[in-house]
């Protein structure tokens, strides 16, 4: 049985992630590794709730703002870059934290990715002229039909991870679902998972306030500062895509915050959906103490 514990921490946007793993990398004196797929990029710091300055200087953080939006990035290198990054820190840590919400990245460290066949490249060509020509929402209606598993699952406001599941059903004549979970990956180190919520009220009332910070904190100067990059696909993101149909004088200002509040508790749910998926979670109230979340994780080491 490994020595070394990745303390994985997981749930809802805005439930307080984020201060949950300084309090335990302080308590621990350890790193925290970011496992939020839109934190990687430099550019994008208010819309994605990275750690502030105050934050970043009170525990040592890795993979947050280590890349730029014009950066091909994906899932299988951040694996990759997070195991080297794992295996240097454990030299001299045998606890370390890792926190986020993108679920695929969790997974990705601590199970591994799941092995995809090679499908023709042709389909993805097909598929994005499709989505050029009739939109999102009929790639959608073609993923329910064809895996009606991943059409619940996935994020299907984002169009590369629809396409992605479409090539696989296509090219495979499987569903994408399939592929899934299919055998873990022995990894040097055993992960304990914490998750964190809350009833959906509190949730959504707390992402509803996140977004009126976050414009008062300067998000729409921010985004103005990347509009002439709006087709990149890491700005195709909850808090970007809004307000850029602001900008191009689609939606009023007010409508755009609204649909920012709309799409966050969207994600929110999707979130809870496939973290809960994982049945070694333990699930804390976002109010729990500390010391409760402490005692658990040392009675997990334990045994």
């Amino acid at each position: 049985m490994p020595n070394n514990y990745l303390i994985s921490i997981v749930g809802p946007t805005a439930i307080g992630k984020t201060a949950l793993s300084i309090k335990l990398a302080q308590y621990f004196n350890t790193d925290i590794i970011s496992a939020d797929s839109r934190q990687f990029y430099k550019e994008m710091q208010i819309g994605t709730a990275a750690p502030t300055s105050s934050e970043l200087q009170a525990a040592r953080h890795h993979f947050i703002h280590h890349k730029s939006i014009k950066d091909d990035y994906n899932v299988g290198a951040f694996e990759k870059d997070a195991i080297s990054r794992l295996n240097d820190l454990f030299t001299n840590h045998n606890i370390v934290i890792m926190v986020g919400g993108s679920g695929l990245y969790v997974d990705a460290v601590s199970n591994g990715l799941d092995d995809f066949p090679e499908v023709d490249k042709s389909i993805r060509n097909q598929l994005n002229a499709k989505l050029e020509s009739e939109g999102l929402q009929s790639l959608q209606e073609q993923l329910k039909t064809l895996d009606p598993i991943s059409y619940k699952d996935i994020a299907l406001d984002n169009p590369q991870r629809v396409i992605r599941a479409l090539e696989i059903c296509i090219g495979s004549g499987k569903p994408y679902s399939s592929f899934l979970k299919q055998a873990r990956v022995q990894r040097n180190f055993k992960t304990i998972s914490i998750g964190l919520t809350a009833d959906r009220e509190k949730i959504y009332n707390r992402i509803n306030k996140r977004v009126e910070i976050m414009m008062k904190s300067g998000l729409l100067d921010e985004v103005k500062s990347l509009e002439d990059k709006a087709d990149l696909n890491a700005l195709n993101t909850v808090g970007y895509k809004e307000i850029f149909n602001f900008l191009k004088g689609e939606w009023t200002l007010e409508f755009a915050i609204s649909e920012i509040q709309k799409n966050s508790r969207r994600f929110a749910k999707r979130q809870l959906t496939w973290f809960k998926r994982n049945k070694d979670t333990y699930w804390f109230d976002f109010e729990s103490d500390i010391e409760t979340i402490i005692k658990h994780i040392k009675t997990k080491i334990k045994g």
